[in-house]
């Protein structure tokens, strides 16, 4: 898989007179990868969304996106190639009507307005708000005003989408129906995705996970066999999955798992194959 994001050695402050957010912090992102970060308030996570696409610039060490190296010099085609979608939408809106939100960013690049009618019309129906175009921002839901901070960036056309806990602010239903948008685009248009999340049930459905813990990538793996580690977890403040914790609880009471399940339906299957062994 080849390398679209990576960190060498890279450590950051945000002062000098502060201690070190990142130490010595290093690690790739593959091409069209889903890769989750996770970790504890503090731990580093959003300074190092806000690393890749220039919003900060390293003490030491080198960042590296689709081989451009992330510096002064870099910043705004790093801002092409890489979108991030924050935790409150509110934050991101700068347009009187949604039409005009998706177009500031492809504005501020300069593209040409016939492009930007397409991208507006094609971001507006990748994320099901093609209706509300003419619409003000503040008077949509949350959810809706998540998938239009989306749809601004999916305008931009960039190839990796940061999502720094974006779902938080958001119930389940619309938790799961943002993912699931985001996972249907990533499909369609072959993006890198990096979600910053607490939301278990979105790191469960990554590729790849990426655990820090004050400042240091801690541990790192697929989803099964991070989510396996629960008192290493536990010990650092972080929780597993519900079904990880049912499962362990079965196991305890003599109902071994043929592996570690990530969700109700992997556990339903091991449960229904222990049943037809016995």
């Amino acid at each position: 898989m080849q390398h679209f994001i990576e960190f060498r050695n890279v450590s950051f402050r945000y002062r000098e007179d502060h201690p070190w957010v990142l130490k010595n912090v290093s690690f790739h992102i593959g091409s069209n990868e889903w890769l989750a970060i996770i970790g504890h308030n503090g731990s580093g996570k959003s300074t190092i969304a806000k690393l890749m696409n220039g919003l900060l610039l390293p003490q030491t060490g080198e960042i590296f996106v689709d081989g451009m190296p992330v510096n002064e010099n870099t910043i705004w085609d790093v801002r092409k190639t890489v979108g991030m979608v924050f935790q409150n939408p509110d934050n991101q809106f700068v347009g009187t009507t949604v039409r005009d939100d998706v177009a500031f960013g492809m504005e501020n690049h300069g593209l040409p307005r016939e492009v930007m009618l397409k991208r507006i019309e094609e971001s507006l129906q990748a994320v099901g708000m093609s209706e509300y175009e003419r619409h003000e921002p503040h008077r949509l839901s949350g959810g809706q005003k998540q998938r239009v901070a989306i749809a601004s960036v999916l305008a931009v056309s960039p190839e990796l989408i940061i999502l720094d806990e974006a779902t938080a602010m958001l119930d389940p239903r619309g938790r799961r129906e943002i993912m699931e948008t985001i996972r249907e685009v990533q499909r369609k248009r072959s993006l890198s995705l990096i979600t910053i999340t607490h939301d278990l049930n979105e790191v469960t459905q990554a590729d790849r996970v990426i655990v820090m813990n004050e400042g240091e990538t801690w541990m790192e793996g697929v989803p099964r066999d991070i989510f396996a580690q629960k008192d290493a977890l536990q010990d650092i403040g972080l929780d597993t999955p519900f079904v990880t914790k049912l499962a362990a609880e079965l196991s305890g009471a003599g109902l071994a798992m043929q592996r570690e399940p990530l969700n109700h339906q992997e556990l339903l299957e091991d449960l229904w194959t222990l049943h037809s062994k016995m």
